[in-house]
């Protein structure tokens, strides 16, 4: 392709400039000009014009050829500059953030595309960010509120008691029972805090060792019998006798706690939460299903982000700080598996898949 283009514009240069440089017309201009302005005579005119171009027609095709070469160079090199300038462009609005799309010449479609490409993520990364400290400044702000109750109600019983010496020891203890109440909603309430301010998702350190995982929920649900049964609820296990797998057991149960506590918190009244674990090739499946309200798709997609909280109240009463379920997503991730949830009219599933051997 090369030599092809390097023939035509030799060519060129012969034929249509050098050889037109060595025609009469020219000639003739050429030993008048030598005539009139430089005062020379006409045999002189016409030797000067034989010695500088006729003789020297090799030296001016070259002269020429170098010419056009540097125009070609010139004008590819300003056309790269222009693309670079365009790519720089592009990558200036990406780094102000600005809310135009970026567009650039055609030949350039294929940076285009990967320009608005990385330009939409980091507006979703930067977009869920503020979305999350929002929900974090929000979640502060109940919480804070939230605290002052039970601390309002704990420093005032335990004045009464302070103050009525006399008190009937009845009404003593009633109140001291309710002090206790109040003061474990507090504690509650204060862990959360502190939930909040440890949360880092980078820090989670696995610590795996050989587990029973059909003990563990049976376990688990031997456990949240207290909770369960006030509201008419029970937690029921569908497993394989000792069903084995390899990961952090503390970890593990906490996934599991945030899961069923979620269930919980959101089934109906008197209803059944099903809990079946079983195994696929080399994943362990386990399946937490619970009957109530059904979760929308856009709140299903959310569930699983940090400071998310399926009910748009601003009380906690219903739930915590929004880190249970995220925090089970990356412990999860973690163990090199998956967590999904799925609703319908009727019920709500959380699946959650690990593998058997690490």
């Amino acid at each position: 392709m090369i030599t092809v283009i390097a023939g035509f514009i030799g060519y060129f240069i012969n034929y249509l400039i050098i050889d037109g440089v060595l025609q009469d017309p020219f000639a003739n201009w050429f030993i008048s000009f030598c005539e009139r302005v430089l005062r020379y005579d006409y045999m002189t005119a016409h030797n000067m014009y034989i010695e500088l171009f006729r003789q020297n027609k090799p030296l001016w095709l070259a002269i020429g050829f170098i010419f056009i070469l540097l125009l070609i160079f010139y004008f590819a090199l300003n056309r790269f500059t222009r693309y670079f300038n365009e790519i720089s462009a592009g990558m200036n609005k990406l780094a102000e953030e600005s809310e135009t799309e970026i567009h650039l010449s055609p030949e350039l479609e294929f940076m285009e595309k990967k320009l608005n490409s990385v330009k939409s993520k980091l507006e979703k990364r930067t977009k869920d960010a503020l979305e999350a400290e929002q929900r974090k400044n929000d979640l502060v702000v109940y919480l804070a509120h939230d605290i002052k109750t039970p601390l309002t109600s704990v420093i005032g019983y335990l004045s009464l008691l302070d103050e009525a010496s006399d008190m009937p020891i009845e009404q003593k203890a009633k109140y001291t029972k309710i002090t206790l109440e109040k003061a474990i909603r507090l504690e509650s309430l204060i862990n959360e805090f502190f939930e909040i301010t440890r949360f880092n998702l980078q820090t989670i350190i696995l610590d795996k060792e050989k587990i029973n995982l059909s003990f563990m929920l049976l376990q688990m649900a031997d456990e949240f019998y207290p909770m369960l049964s006030p509201m008419g609820k029970e937690a029921v296990v569908h497993t394989p006798e000792n069903l084995f797998i390899q990961a952090d057991a503390n970890k593990l149960a906490r996934v599991f706690n945030n899961i069923l506590k979620n269930a919980i918190a959101y089934s109906d009244e008197n209803s059944t939460i099903d809990i079946r674990a079983n195994t696929d090739d080399h994943l362990a499946i386990i399946r937490f299903t619970n009957r109530g309200k059904f979760i929308p798709p856009q709140k299903l997609q959310a569930i699983f982000d940090k400071f998310y909280r399926l009910d748009d109240a601003r009380s906690t009463q219903t739930g915590g700080s929004g880190l249970g379920l995220a925090i089970a997503k990356e412990i999860i991730h973690a163990h090199g598996g998956t967590i999904t949830a799925e609703s319908n009219e009727e019920k709500t599933t959380f699946t959650v898949t690990i593998p058997i051997q690490s």
